[in-house]
């Protein structure tokens, strides 16, 4: 019994640095979004760190149009970071999880 559950915990340790491993490299791994128009360009890392932001001269002159694009931009910028952030760390954390008899229902 005690055998089962230190391997266990060393299983879950591993769980955790292979999070810790994808959060990392999710910082390498960026998100381009941009308007429909091209005017307004954003890059953020798959943790949701800004990178950069590219604004059109044009949209200097129209306070308004630019904070829409902006709000509108890292929103969607930030939605797909998201789930890419999801789909890593879930894979990640669920690759090294130790086998619990009735844990599968409660991962999905």
């Amino acid at each position: 019994m005690f055998g089962d559950m230190m391997g266990m915990m060393n299983k879950l340790k591993e769980a955790q640095e292979k999070v810790e491993a994808t959060k990392q490299r999710l910082n390498s791994v960026l998100v381009d979004e941009q308007t429909s128009d091209g005017l307004l360009k954003v890059t953020i890392t798959a943790n949701r760190e800004v990178k950069n932001i590219s604004i059109d001269d044009s949209l200097l002159e129209d306070k308004e149009q630019l904070e829409d694009y902006l709000v509108l931009t890292m929103n969607k910028a930030i939605e797909k970071a998201t789930k890419i952030n999801e789909a890593e760390i879930g894979a990640a954390a669920k690759d090294g999880m130790p086998d619990i008899p009735g844990m599968d229902g409660l991962m999905k």
